[in-house]
């Protein structure tokens, strides 16, 4: 008896740092994965449009480059489903390599292309070409960081558990806009332009490598590690989740519309709209966006563990609804900004954290939820890139069009935030709470 009792004691002991390190492993990974994606987006809306797409006017540009932007979330969806597959086949943590990589050395590569004005129309091919190999990487990538974190965890903290993946967005978001306002405040706007934006991304390779030995430390999940010892593997695991889930499938993709669509309004388009419309300098809103990671950081924590006490619905339906409440109210403050900056620092930040992270933090962990482990990389990883196509990857391009459409006024682009509240607060109502189950086994 009393070596039984000393067995689970120390059994106790060693499970405990094994979720705790998993969750910030996975919080790691993700910030290096998130960092190379958002770039990108803050180098759309800031350089490439003046390196790649000089022919055009500056808001033509800036559609281009954002066109490009999309591409990427075109590609995520079919990442998804091959990750996904091998995930559920193979393993969580073997995807999290591959993963890594496709989207550490595509945005190195990114730093050393050449421009339009040294090869021509080859520029802006080879930029699709790397923007579509990060949207390989990140498509896979979420799937497998947030499963070894929400899978590894207990079963009444893994709202809370599952969110440390989700923070790995702010800290990507935090250290990409970071790095492009310290190039902006320590070069003048030619070395900038010249050579300073490609810093950052070259930079790139040394966040992989960390990463890299990073996950090589961790155990594989063990609800995945149960099945193979079982050998109770799905052939063919889209497929079956597709046939024995797609009720889940579409309302994970529809509960996706809100948080993913208004998040690159909010972090990426409003940078064009301080330039275009209201005449800011580059760097003007940087600030904002800095502030706004920043306090992600304990806010994507806070809603994970709010919604293990009072459920995944109720929290991501308030953040939902905040969205849909502040689309208008953003754009009023950010007109603002002209003679008071403070304004546009605040519209951000209010739209950030009451809404946004409200539906992020536990997205992770309600997801995860809503499928079995023999398919659940691969259904949660479907659900959570289908709607990349539809609402992030076309939030950019339509609401830039739109501002062109309406002579630089906001309001359209207000419309086309509710029109995503919408659809994810009708999804949220029809989706089952999932917070009490058990396991995740």
């Amino acid at each position: 008896m009393a070596q039984q009792i000393a067995e689970s004691v120390q059994a106790g002991v060693e499970k405990k740092p094994q979720y705790v390190k998993v969750a910030f492993a996975s919080l790691i990974g993700t910030s290096i994965e998130w960092y190379d994606y958002f770039l990108y987006g803050t180098a759309a809306a800031l350089v490439f449009p003046k390196l790649f797409f000089p022919k055009f006017d500056p808001l033509v540009g800036t559609l281009l480059a954002f066109t490009t932007y999309t591409i990427g979330f075109i590609a995520r969806p079919f990442a998804g489903v091959v990750f996904g597959h091998f995930g559920d086949r193979i393993g969580r943590k073997q995807m999290l390599y591959i993963t890594l990589l496709f989207m550490g050395v595509s945005s190195t590569l990114i730093g050393l292309l050449p421009t339009y004005s040294q090869v021509g129309i080859w520029a802006p091919v080879l930029l699709t070409l790397m923007r579509i190999c990060q949207g390989i990487g990140l498509g896979g990538e979420w799937g497998g960081a947030v499963l070894m974190a929400v899978e590894h965890a207990p079963a009444k903290r893994r709202g809370l558990f599952g969110s440390f993946p989700q923070t790995g967005a702010m800290v990507g978001g935090l250290l990409s806009v970071f790095a492009f306002w310290m190039a902006n405040k320590l070069l003048t706007d030619a070395q900038f332009l010249a050579w300073g934006w490609r810093l950052p991304f070259i930079f790139s390779i040394v966040l992989v490598a960390v990463g890299i030995w990073i996950r090589m430390t961790l155990a594989e999940s063990p609800a995945f590690q149960k099945i193979k010892d079982e050998k109770t593997e799905v052939k063919m695991p889209v497929i079956e989740a597709i046939k024995k889930h797609p009720k889940n499938l579409v309302l994970a993709a529809g509960m996706r519309f809100a948080e993913n669509g208004l998040y690159y309004i909010i972090t990426v388009f409003s940078l064009t709209y301080a330039v275009t419309a209201l005449k800011l300098s580059r760097q003007a809103l940087l600030p904002a966006l800095t502030i706004n990671y920043a306090i992600g950081l304990a806010m994507m924590p806070f809603y994970g563990w709010i919604s293990d006490k009072i459920g995944r619905r109720a929290v991501y339906m308030w953040g939902a609804v905040m969205c849909g409440v502040l689309s208008f109210p953003f754009f009023w403050m950010l007109d603002k900004a002209p003679t008071n900056i403070y304004w546009a620092w605040a519209a951000i930040i209010l739209i950030g954290q009451l809404g946004h992270s409200a539906m992020y933090g536990p997205q992770a962990s309600f997801f995860a939820e809503l499928f079995p482990a023999k398919v659940r990389y691969s259904g949660a990883s479907l659900g959570y890139q289908l709607a990349s196509i539809f609402a992030g990857g076309m939030a950019l391009p339509v609401a830039t069009g739109l501002l062109a459409w309406a002579h630089n006024k906001s309001w359209p682009v207000s419309l086309y935030m509710i029109s995503f509240v919408v659809i994810t607060v009708v999804s949220v109502f029809f989706s089952e709470e999932t917070y009490k189950k058990a396991d995740v086994s």
